[in-house]
């Protein structure tokens, strides 16, 4: 059995090198009037694939996105608050 998972080790570290390197976005938010708006875009972000983590700012109206740029990209991720009702651009 311990041979077993060594040579699996073996075999799957080099995988581990084309592993892309998480990515992250800020997003600039409209339409944010209240404290469920926030969980509205959190979740509408968690869902797109590749994203690891989404963090929403209701005061500064702005989401941080860290994502798999292999997976996904910033506008995909605008177009998911936008299709929730949560237009959104990349921040500057």
């Amino acid at each position: 059995m311990r041979k077993l998972l060594t040579a699996a080790l073996v075999t799957l570290m080099p995988l581990a090198a084309f592993a892309a390197t998480p990515q992250t976005a800020v997003l600039d938010l409209q339409n944010m009037t209240c404290a469920l708006c926030q969980v509205t875009v959190k979740k509408s972000l968690e869902q797109v694939a590749g994203v690891s983590q989404a963090r929403v700012d209701f005061t500064k109206k702005t989401a941080t996105v860290t994502f798999d740029a292999d997976k996904t990209n910033a506008t995909a991720l605008a177009k998911a608050t936008t299709d929730a009702g949560f237009p959104s651009t990349v921040h500057k």
